[in-house]
């Protein structure tokens, strides 16, 4: 799995609400935004925005100090041609590599709709059925 830490990257390229915008979403404070909605819809906007195509659907979880956003579909028609050739490890480093490099954003959008700074962020895909899983670590909330 991919990691990456906070302190390795610039600051983010696009706001939360840039992002779930992009995909005709609301931000948790609006009417009828939910805080869950906006997580899942600020990484399938930054998806959609990035790679050029976003996921078919998406759903959000927060658990303590973790937020985990599960996102299906979303291949590229590239990525859908080099899998039917049977090379799964060439897509999924891919993918992993340019998580890393885009990685500013998701951690951004997650700290900006949470309040809370995010330690590390991690990214795995998976294919059959496709599916790309996000997983933020957050700074523990003082007692």
């Amino acid at each position: 799995m991919a990691g990456v830490d906070a302190e390795e990257h610039p600051p983010q390229q696009a706001s939360a609400r840039e992002l779930i915008e992009s995909v005709g979403g609301r931000m948790p404070q609006e009417s009828d935004g939910s805080l869950r909605t906006a997580l899942a819809n600020a990484m399938v906007g930054m998806k959609k925005q990035l790679y050029g195509r976003g996921p078919s659907a998406a759903k959000a979880w927060i658990l303590d100090d973790y937020v985990f956003v599960v996102m299906e579909g979303g291949l590229t028609r590239n990525e859908e041609t080099l899998l039917a050739d049977g090379k799964a490890d060439l897509v999924r480093d891919y993918r992993l590599s340019f998580q890393e490099t885009v990685a500013a954003t998701a951690m951004g959008a997650v700290q900006e709709l949470l309040g809370r700074p995010v330690l590390t962020y991690h990214s795995q895909v998976v294919f059959d059925p496709p599916r790309t899983f996000e997983i933020f670590v957050l700074e523990p909330q003082p007692d």
